[in-house]
């Protein structure tokens, strides 16, 4: 199963339910926002907090207060500035030990998830579980996030020399590289955006690579608030998706719910249930080392 995460949920509290999904065998590879692996996951990681903020903070009106006490807000979230800064510096010092190559971001998260394992504060993130049971995650926009400044800082530094470069294409492949090896696949979409697009398209490129039709993803269920007559790549319904050939919709189902309060229900559903019990680790991520063109 493929888990895409939009936006940034995970300040919200959906963190945990993520790690215990990985951790439980439930997940086989994330596709998500680097907001949500980076600015927060990875951050928290580090040892630092988000911090809900007040009421009165929300409507924006004391943004220049905040601003003066190097306080960065996210709707009613907190971070502290000089905090998320020494996140960008720790992705800076990531970037500077790799081979100066082009890097998928899974290789790069990769690379985070094991400075984690030596240095993290705590146990609960999801970019360190990930890096333990070899799941795969991807950021299709990776530079739109803290590691984004961490990479300029990079390649500023470097001059003409050799450098390490995000290559957004090798992300794509591999994921189709993942489609075409392992052919059954389904998706958890918890938002839409990039992340929901990146999951699906793999179907259309795991085509194009074979010459054949490669089959569509078993089942999705996408949780979201946006209204489908916005007509927005996150609205968007998943029989939609059906007419361009990458979502089956035998088992697709849209769920208008805010996430925090459907997650939680419906991973626990899953949960007590118990088929994870019988599934064990698929380790995608091991599959994509020295991967072959098909």
């Amino acid at each position: 199963m493929i888990l895409c995460l939009a936006g940034s949920l995970i300040s919200a509290g959906l963190k945990k339910v993520v790690v215990d999904m990985v951790r439980n065998n439930m997940v086989d590879a994330i596709v998500s926002t680097g907001a949500n692996i980076v600015d927060q996951d990875f951050f928290e990681g580090l040892g630092y907090r988000h911090y809900i903020a007040a009421d009165e903070f929300k409507s924006g009106t004391r943004d220049g207060e905040l601003r003066e006490l190097m306080i960065d807000r996210i709707y009613d979230t907190f971070i502290d500035e000089e905090e998320l800064r020494i996140c960008d510096d720790t992705t800076k010092k990531i970037f500077d030990e790799l081979e100066h190559r082009p890097h998928s971001s899974r290789e790069i998260i990769r690379e985070m998830g094991a400075y984690l394992h030596k240095h993290g504060k705590t146990p609960d993130s999801i970019v360190l579980e990930c890096y333990k049971k070899d799941v795969p995650i991807f950021v299709p926009a990776f530079s739109d996030c803290s590691a984004g400044f961490g990479i300029v800082a990079h390649q500023h530094e470097r001059g003409e020399g050799t450098k390490v470069s995000i290559d957004s294409g090798k992300d794509f492949y591999e994921l189709t590289q993942l489609k075409i090896k392992c052919k059954d696949t389904g998706l958890f979409m918890i938002g839409g955006g990039v992340p929901k697009n990146f999951a699906q398209d793999i179907v259309v490129a795991a085509e194009i690579l074979t010459d054949a039709d490669a089959p569509m993803h078993k089942y999705a269920v996408q949780i979201t608030v946006a209204d489908v007559r916005d007509g927005a790549l996150s609205s968007s319904t998943l029989k939609e998706a059906s007419s361009w050939g990458k979502v089956d919709t035998v088992y697709e189902q849209m769920v208008f719910s805010e996430a925090t309060l459907a997650v939680p229900l419906i991973v626990g559903y899953a949960y007590h249930k118990g088929s994870w019990k019988a599934r064990t680790g698929k380790k995608w991520a091991s599959l994509l080392e020295g991967a072959t063109v098909v």
